[in-house]
Order: structure tokens, then sequence, then C-alpha cells
């Protein structure tokens, strides 16, 4: 008989937005094959104020019907809209709970708990995004305790274009922006980029540990699950 990995650890259910394509490739590749991924999207395509807000139109019903799957947490995934303000996750996994009975996780909190494992609070902010969304999460940091001391953006408006970036844009990207700039760490922000394949050799590089919001959600929601399991090749934060 052929072995099939059907999750008899632990089942995640993972709500992403419609046009992220490499969320789910990038949180499977760094997730134990016991740990099961049951998706779900969430309207999102361009990154304007009303198309952000419009991803939560539908998140009550998206958790209800991911939640009769019975997952042992449910993750709002999405960078972006997760750190768009303070209390925003609070209010998101709030609804989540409610309609599904389930845990709920968020980006933004996998963002905040890595970053205090990994005692940094002085961070290189790199992303894909228009200038709006980037200034956002830079004040969300910052409300949060987190020095933003470099960084840059792309000025890219959809999940669809992020996805198109090379790695090697991204790699040549973060070089760039490191340059004399004194950070305890790099996050390399956005679910939608190819970047989880990236952290070792920069951490390396860099001197410092790096993030990235996949692998952020990945870490997080192991350490939420209790598993300690984790899979190698995704930098210092899967060996705490």
């Amino acid at each position: 008989m052929t072995a099939i990995a059907y999750g008899d650890t632990a089942r995640l259910g993972v709500l992403v937005p419609s046009g992220n394509s490499v969320a789910e490739v990038e949180l499977r590749a760094m997730l134990p094959p016991s740990v099961a991924m049951l998706v779900t999207r969430l309207a999102l395509r361009g990154s304007s104020v009303p198309e952000l807000m419009a991803m939560l139109t539908d998140l009550d019903k998206a958790a209800e019907l991911v939640g009769h799957a019975e997952p042992d947490a449910i993750a709002f995934h999405c960078t972006a809209v997760s750190t768009f303000a303070p209390h925003l996750a609070e209010e998101i996994r709030g609804r989540i709970t409610a309609a599904s009975g389930r845990k709920a996780l968020a980006t933004a909190d996998g963002i905040l708990a890595a970053l205090r494992v990994l005692e940094a609070r002085r961070v290189l902010l790199v992303t894909p995004y228009i200038e709006p969304v980037h200034a956002r999460e830079i004040d969300y940091l910052q409300a949060q305790g987190v020095a933003v001391v470099g960084g840059s953006f792309l000025g890219v408006n959809t999940n669809l274009e992020m996805a198109r970036i090379p790695p090697a844009a991204i790699a040549d990207q973060v070089r760039v922006a490191a340059k004399g700039v004194d950070a305890d760490l790099c996050f390399i922000s956005c679910t939608a980029i190819r970047s989880a394949g990236l952290i070792d050799g920069l951490e390396r590089e860099l001197g410092m540990p790096v993030m990235t919001s996949n692998q952020v959600m990945a870490w997080h929601a192991l350490t939420e699950l209790g598993i300690a399991e984790r899979v190698a090749g995704f930098g210092c934060l899967f060996e705490r």
C-alpha cells in the first residue's frame, strides 16, 4: 500500500488571499508531513484600502466552511491585512473562532511572537508592496515597540505580480537595503513572494536572523499547536 500523509498529528486550516499562488506551496514545504493543511480563499487581488478590507467580507463564512473539517486551528494568512491596524488581528481571530468554534491564528501575531523569540527590536523591513502598505506595516511594528531602521519596497500592487518576482531579485533587494544598516533582524514581508528558499543563505550572508511571512506562519502554527517537529533549512527561527 502506498503511504500517504493525511495529517494524523494535526490539521491546520488556512485562509489565504485569492490571488496568492505562493503561500500554500511554501507553507507545505515548511510544515511536517504529519500536519495537514486545509486551504480556503478570500477575495483579494489588489492593494488598495478597499480591496484589503474587502478580504474580510466573507471571513465568517470561510471560517465556518473550513471549520467543518474540524482543524486544530484556523490561520488567517495575509500580512498586509492583519497588520493594517494594531487591533485588527485580534478582531479577525475573534470572528474566526465565533464562526467555526476553532482556535484562530493571524499572520500579525506570528510576526510579533517571532520577533519576541528572536529578541529583535531593530528590524530591516523589505517588501514588494506599494508605498502605503509598506508604510502601514512600519507603523504597525512601531506601535508594537519595534523600530524599523531600514528597508525598501518594490511598488508591486497584486499578488499575481508579486509571485512573479524572481527569488534572486528579492535577495538583491535585501542586500541593497541591508548596506550600512544596524539591525537585529531582516523581515522579508509578504505571503505572496518566493522568499522561503532564501532564508538560510541570507542569514549566513547578512549575519542576522531572517524572517519571512510564510516562515513565520508555519513556525507560529506549529508552536501554537504544540508540535516540536521542524523541517530543516528554513532559518534560525525554526531552531527556537
